[in-house]
């Protein structure tokens, strides 16, 4: 299976993501913050992100920017996971290097997995 890094400041959330991935036959590392997510990658090498947007610190945004997906890691999928469907955040994400936006509260904690296989065997990539 693949390596994920779940980037997620409610520690309930990331607890259970972690636990559904890992169930799944997933590795995975847990960061709390954009800045703490990006201390991860100097020692785990992910296949995928799985990226809130809002968080302190630093939030997905700031995250995307410093990591420079499109340039220095082009096969790194980044799915971001918030509840802001629409927003102008969501798009500059994109902008970014993000491969899909997954809304939390419409995806059902058993169907994780589901779309975290999804996205690593390259389906549903983001269309904007």
């Amino acid at each position: 299976m693949a390596n994920i890094l779940v980037v997620e400041d409610d520690t309930d959330l990331n607890a259970a993501y972690k636990i559904i991935l890992e169930s799944a036959g997933h590795k995975v590392e847990s960061a709390f913050n954009g800045q703490e997510a990006l201390e991860k990658l100097k020692k785990f090498s992910p296949a995928l992100i799985l990226l809130d947007l809002l968080m302190p610190i630093m939030g997905g945004l700031e995250f995307l920017q410093h990591y420079s997906l499109k340039d220095q890691h082009p096969d790194v999928k980044v799915l971001i996971f918030t509840n802001m469907e629409k927003s102008p955040e969501v798009n500059e994400a994109y902008k970014l290097g993000a491969h899909r936006c997954i809304i939390k509260s419409w995806t059902a904690p058993q169907n994780l997995a589901r779309v975290v296989s999804e996205a690593l065997a390259g389906k549903a990539e983001a269309t904007n």
